[in-house]
């Protein structure tokens, strides 16, 4: 990546799972975040999406997504934010989902809101395809951002998530 990313930190997930990923202690020192993760959980499908809070904080959420899964294309709002997306234990053996979110701002004063694209991957018909738009109607700087999957399955072995901060060039 150019020079105008450093990465942070890296969670690459151990054995016996994770319920989480987590990266808290987000230091003020860039303009913009880069979310860059490539996961597989235990729910029993394809796919899995990825919830994402900031702060530890569940409130003031809202998302607007566009998706598709190889036989329709979809759309829909809510009051989550989406954080990427994981394959799932049906997947294709040892195959990983890629995804990234692009947070602008995370230190302002102003509402944060953040893209995200992602792809659970699976050498068949069915694969997920997402974006989204997400807000966090919050003026606090984020220093913490958690990825859950959305039906409570478990964060697979060699998961990996790498948060990059984005310098102003």
């Amino acid at each position: 990546m150019a020079n105008t990313y450093v990465a942070i930190s890296t969670v690459t997930v151990g054995s016996g799972g994770a319920s989480t990923i987590d990266f808290t202690s987000i230091p003020a020192a860039y303009t913009d975040l880069l979310l860059v993760s490539s996961v597989r959980t235990s729910r029993a499908a394809y796919q899995e999406s990825l919830n994402m809070s900031f702060n530890g904080l569940t409130t003031n959420r809202t998302n607007c997504r566009l998706y598709s899964d190889g036989s329709a294309a979809a759309s829909t709002t809510g009051s989550t934010m989406y954080g990427g997306q994981a394959s799932g234990a049906t997947a294709t053996a040892n195959t990983f989902s890629n995804s990234t979110v692009y947070i602008p701002n995370y230190t302002s004063a102003n509402f944060k809101s953040s893209s995200e694209d992602g792809a659970s991957e699976n050498n068949a018909a069915s694969a997920l395809l997402d974006l989204n738009a997400n807000l966090w109607s919050a003026t606090a700087a984020i220093t913490q951002i958690t990825l859950t999957p959305e039906n409570s399955g478990t964060i697979q072995q060699y998961s990996t998530a790498t948060l990059y901060g984005i310098k102003s060039s």
